[in-house]
């Protein structure tokens, strides 16, 4: 359950994954940081990305049971957790997507990718693992106001609430 985090179907699932832990991951580890010290701070960062590669594969693990050639690579799930919790703390935030040149605020895309990847994951016609990119961010969201509820107050602050 936790090496599939490790293989990749591509050198382009990797560089994307990869790329969007860079970009969004610095925002969840200062946060941290800031909320909890930079140890400690750096320490849930990993807790974090670590126990969302458990939490992102559970649906798909209990779902597949027992297909024997069903296989999970990436660290998409992880990844999605990292963006969430990010989006969690910046909920304006801009986020780009490939082709479109203007960003979407995270509070938009948030519930886009998840009614997406929710759609895509009970139409099941591709390869990609849907279910773990939305148990990911579902956790991302989770994780960081299990750690300090109080989060959930910078956040409504943030959307002017």
């Amino acid at each position: 359950m936790l090496t599939y985090g490790l293989v990749h179907g591509s050198w382009g699932h990797l560089l994307f994954n990869m790329l969007t832990l860079y970009f969004f991951g610095t925002v969840v580890e200062q946060y941290f940081a800031a909320a909890f010290g930079s140890t400690p701070g750096v320490v849930l960062y990993v807790v974090l990305y670590v126990t969302a590669l458990l939490v992102s594969t559970l649906g798909d693990l209990f779902k597949f049971r027992n297909d024997m050639n069903y296989s999970a690579v990436g660290a998409s799930g992880a990844v999605s957790a990292v963006l969430f919790a990010s989006i969690l703390f910046e909920p304006r935030m801009g986020i780009y997507i490939f082709f479109v040149p203007i960003p979407i605020p995270g509070y938009i895309f948030a519930p886009l990718y998840l009614l997406y990847c929710w759609y895509m994951a009970r139409r099941n016609i591709d390869n990609i693992g849907h279910s773990a990119h939305f148990w990911g961010a579902v956790y991302g969201f989770i994780f960081p106001l299990l750690c300090r509820p109080d989060i959930i107050s910078h956040f409504l602050s943030q959307l002017g609430l």
